[in-house]
């Protein structure tokens, strides 16, 4: 049934590209669960999309820009005024912030020859052919704290922060860039739960609940050992009595008189 799914979903991928979209797209859910997260945005690459402007015996390459939506209009520009991207990184653009940051490269896709969906059943092949389909912004944790990285950055977003993408096609010979796609639809990641939000317990408890249950919980265990004291204390004291009132009837026998017999 999963594997229809899929098949599914990349059908549909499918007649997304031939209508040939004209700003990035999220993922299907079907693609991609739990998209987007609290730092990463998984998006459909742009396939078909850049077709009518590819020219052969050229070399190009795809860039993808990402950056906050309070960014300004006027900053969300992503090439110089000789039509050469820009290489803003995320420190400089403060995560987007000031405008818009690379985020990533990769080849242009294959359109003519996209992933068989055959190997979509294939347990070892499934997380190549998604890797061709999709790309997730956001997915590199350590670039940015390592000073011998020389690649393209991509460290994680921010969470609940609302998030646009654009597809840049650039001649990699010439260094200029020859199309792009609009900016994205606002893509917002996850909002981060307040720990008491949490719901760790079966049954969706809520902070408020997990507190009154602490409570009672302790009552309950006064309850239970005041009630074994009390009856310890019954069970003691039974044996006391019953103790002393079995020492108190031999002193009786050794006090009475023995009857004497009358000598005839």
């Amino acid at each position: 049934m999963c594997s229809r799914w899929v098949v599914l979903a990349f059908y549909c991928l499918g007649q997304l590209c031939a209508g040939q979209s004209l700003k990035p797209q999220i993922a299907a859910p079907e693609l991609a669960t739990n998209n987007p997260t609290l730092t990463t945005v998984a998006l459909e690459k742009p396939f078909c999309v850049f077709d009518s402007s590819l020219y052969p015996n050229k070399s190009y390459v795809i860039y993808l820009y990402a950056m906050k939506e309070l960014a300004s209009a006027i900053s969300s520009l992503v090439t110089t005024t000789n039509s050469k991207p820009l290489n803003s990184t995320f420190q400089q653009t403060s995560g987007g912030k000031l405008g818009p940051y690379k985020a990533a490269v990769f080849n242009v896709p294959n359109c003519a020859s996209p992933p068989k969906f055959t190997d979509v059943g294939d347990v070892n092949k499934v997380s190549d052919v998604l890797k061709q389909y999709l790309f997730r912004v956001g997915d590199d944790g350590t670039c940015l704290y390592d000073p011998n990285f020389l690649a393209v950055c991509n460290p994680p977003l921010t969470p609940d922060t609302t998030y646009r993408f654009k597809y840049v096609l650039v001649d990699s010979t010439e260094g200029i860039m020859k199309d792009q796609t609009l900016w994205s639809d606002p893509i917002k990641t996850r909002r981060a739960k307040l720990p008491l939000k949490i719901d760790t317990w079966p049954g969706g408890r809520s902070g408020g609940m997990i507190v009154i249950t602490s409570i009672l919980s302790v009552l309950v265990f006064l309850l239970l050992a005041g009630l074994l004291a009390s009856v310890s204390s019954a069970v003691m004291g039974s044996e006391a009595s019953s103790a002393e009132t079995k020492h108190m009837s031999q002193t009786v026998q050794q006090s009475e008189p023995r009857p004497q017999l009358s000598s005839e």
